[in-house]
């Protein structure tokens, strides 16, 4: 299955809020770049389709590890955090967060390209990732608490502004920085 069949598969599981999830994804598929930007500007999956491609591989692993840990955790939960968690990283509508880099004169000269494929705008008002996913997703979809919560300390104690929340997490967040930790540093770097 390639990966827009393996997403598409995703979003159908989300059914008991399948209209406001259906009208969230219509606003993030022809909106935002989420689509088409990378996962990161230099390191995990550092390619255009690259934050579509990670996203689906978390959303994966999510469901695979509540299966085994923590069945009574709904899949939906896990779908839309999994799948959300990094829609900052598209930016604004109309403002892409990741923008191509070129290379430099020299670089050009000799037929290289450039250091850092990618570079992040600075057309943007400043946020974190995850407040920024949070600042797209709220005003469209209700979200629980423990979903707000997931997608902003995903990134768990390796961001020293989750500090607060340790010791603190629900199970859905650590599903979702376990999920996201196992698909950056083990499927991915395959």
């Amino acid at each position: 299955m390639d990966i827009r069949e393996r997403y598409e598969a995703l979003k159908a599981i989300v059914t008991e809020r399948k209209a406001e999830f259906a009208a969230l994804m219509d606003f993030v598929e022809n909106e935002t770049s989420y689509l088409t930007a990378p996962a990161s500007t230099r390191f995990h999956l550092c390619r255009e389709g690259g934050l579509l491609e990670h996203s689906v591989n978390v959303c994966e692993t999510m469901l695979r590890l509540r299966d085994a840990l923590a069945p009574d955790i709904s899949a939906e939960s896990c779908v839309v955090t999994a799948l959300l968690h990094d829609l900052g990283k598209a930016g604004m509508p109309g403002r892409p967060m990741y923008l191509p880099n070129q290379p430099t004169a020299k670089q050009k000269q000799w037929g290289y390209g450039p250091n850092v494929p990618y570079r992040t705008t600075d057309k943007l008002t400043y946020m974190s990732v995850p407040v920024r996913s949070l600042y797209l997703i709220a005003p469209r979809f209700p979200l629980t608490e423990d979903e707000a919560q997931a997608i902003v300390y995903h990134d768990g104690q390796y961001v020293d502004d989750n500090k607060s929340v340790a010791t603190r997490e629900c199970p859905l967040l650590l599903l979702l920085s376990y999920a996201d930790n196992w698909s950056c540093f083990v499927t991915e770097k395959k």
